[in-house]
């Protein structure tokens, strides 16, 4: 769910010169193919992040930031997310675990507090580790937001562990 965001574009200056970026909305990626021609780094697909077309262990990094706040939108109790909901937020982590590489990192970066978000990374099935900071410049009037790291291939934290399991286990959908 890369939007109209400029992250892409960012990464590509700072080096960064192999970028895949995918939205739902093939208008949003054709506006997004249309400002970044001159980047030949940056690809852009649309695609549904429930069903990602990439071959699996095919990226290093997958980056996130807010996509799967979506998932969780229509929520009217953080603390008893519907089955729905955890059902779509696993089908998508799912997802995010077969596409990366052994050692790959997700990053996902929400206002989601690692008490609402955590319980949904933490799923041994994903065969991933978990860490997570709080980041913001501390003032009154701002809003802190949270920094999720994942690393393919590394065990969670028996805390972590026991944090995942407290979610309702149900199967994830098929893919739509």
């Amino acid at each position: 769910g890369c939007g109209n965001s400029a992250l892409s574009h960012d990464l590509h200056e700072l080096g960064y010169t192999d970028v895949t970026s995918i939205d739902f909305s093939p208008a949003c990626i054709a506006a997004m193919r249309a400002r970044y021609a001159r980047c030949p780094g940056l690809r852009w697909a649309v695609m549904d992040i429930r069903a990602l077309a990439f071959p699996d262990a095919s990226f290093d990094v997958v980056l996130e930031k807010g996509t799967l706040d979506v998932l969780m939108v229509e929520e009217t109790d953080p603390w008893d997310v519907s089955p729905q909901a955890a059902a779509a937020m696993r089908r998508v982590l799912a997802e995010v675990s077969r596409v990366l590489r052994p050692g790959g990192c997700f990053i996902s970066i929400t206002f989601a507090q690692p008490h609402f978000r955590k319980p949904h990374y933490a799923q041994e099935a994903f065969g991933w580790s978990l860490r997570h900071a709080a980041c913001g410049d501390g003032d009154a009037g701002a809003f802190h937001y949270f920094l999720y790291v994942m690393r393919k291939g590394q065990p969670l934290d028996p805390r972590d562990v026991a944090l995942g399991r407290r979610l309702h286990q149900h199967p994830p959908p098929p893919p739509p």
